[in-house]
């Protein structure tokens, strides 16, 4: 089996973790297929597993919400010949490694004919503010190319994706498999009055580590500071307080697994971007919240103002950032644990074919 997640941020790698183990319970054996971060991760994750690096897609991100767009837009000719170079190469691939199926996270071009292929997504519709009847009709076209589109999410009103994943007519085949995360609630002391949780790609991430490392300057309470950069080392260092921190700051470049798990429930308070899989994590933990979307980013920015507006989550915008906007978390019931489980039945469309 192929499992190949995009490279934007590491949510789609992450969600990504449990589709995996459900495959290896079911004794399948999966390939991972990726590029950068979010290649590196699962490589960290399975470091057993054969894996395959794919054409990158050199999405650019921009330093101002407002440029986004055109940034993305500009981006477009890169991510048609990476698509065409990636589908290429998935031919070569099912051949070469005997693939039975194929699981793609938003990856356009891997998909093949000859064997069932499943679209991962949450984002039926793909906000991009006076533009989003396009980009939905278009990514509704690209979807049609697989057998199946799997949405992690909930398809009734207890849904975290609202309008993104629910449409009121299509016409491929839609299954709603509840929300994906790779971690498990268990019982641990709180430790930290804040956790940290950055991610996303860059520069937006760093210029978010900037803004709230300032902000924490005269902070007195204990923070978990997870930067969300890899490095080519497996062994993960934590670094010091940057000038001018106390010492109640402890920063690290990037957790794994079991540990983020512990360190997130360890966590009265998580500060972190509104992606959808950290969403779906949260909500795995039962954890309390405040989101910051990234600039520009529409869908975040869609998904902050759905968790506020069903009082699960206050959120700020980047530049207006500061910890006082943190006292309006008491006005916020927090995430109520829900449950992350893969129905191995879902294989079944492998199987025989």
């Amino acid at each position: 089996m192929l499992v190949a997640p995009l490279n934007w941020g590491l949510g789609h790698a992450t969600r990504c973790i449990p589709i995996i183990n459900g495959l290896l319970k079911a004794n399948y054996e999966p390939i991972i297929a990726s590029d950068g971060n979010a290649l590196l991760l699962l490589q960290k994750e399975f470091p057993l597993l054969k894996s395959i690096k794919l054409p990158s897609y050199n999405i650019k991100y921009s330093k101002t919400g407002r440029n986004l767009k055109f940034k993305l837009l500009l981006s477009v000719p890169s991510v048609i010949s990476a698509v065409n170079k990636e589908h290429k190469i998935i031919a070569q691939i099912i051949n070469k490694e005997n693939i039975a199926g194929i699981i793609s996270d938003n990856r356009f071009g891997v998909y093949n004919s000859k064997i069932p292929s499943v679209y991962v997504t949450h984002q039926l519709n793909v906000l991009s503010g006076n533009t989003t009847g396009i980009t939905s009709r278009t990514h509704q076209k690209i979807i049609k190319n697989f057998n199946e589109c799997w949405v992690p999410d909930f398809e009734d009103d207890q849904n975290f994706s609202g309008n993104l994943s629910h449409l009121e007519k299509h016409n491929f085949n839609l299954k709603y498999i509840g929300i994906l995360s790779r971690l498990k609630s268990v019982k641990c002391k709180i430790e930290n009055n804040l956790l940290v949780l950055l991610s996303g790609p860059e520069p937006q991430r760093t210029l978010l580590e900037e803004k709230v490392l300032e902000a924490l300057k005269n902070y007195s309470g204990k923070v978990l500071f997870v930067r969300g950069t890899l490095n080519n080392n497996s062994k993960l260092e934590a670094s010091n307080p940057p000038t001018g921190q106390s010492g109640n700051i402890k920063i690290i470049n990037f957790l794994l697994t079991t540990d983020l798990e512990k360190a997130i429930i360890k966590s009265e308070i998580v500060i972190a971007r509104s992606g959808y899989s950290t969403i779906m994590d949260l909500a795995v933990l039962g954890k309390k919240a405040f989101f910051i979307p990234t600039p520009g980013q529409f869908e975040q920015e869609y998904l902050a103002e759905l968790m506020q507006n069903k009082l699960i989550a206050p959120f700020s915008n980047q530049k207006e950032f500061n910890l006082e906007r943190l006292t309006s978390l008491i006005n916020y019931k927090g995430f109520e644990k829900s449950e992350s489980k893969i129905d191995l039945k879902l294989f079944q469309l492998f199987e025989g074919k």
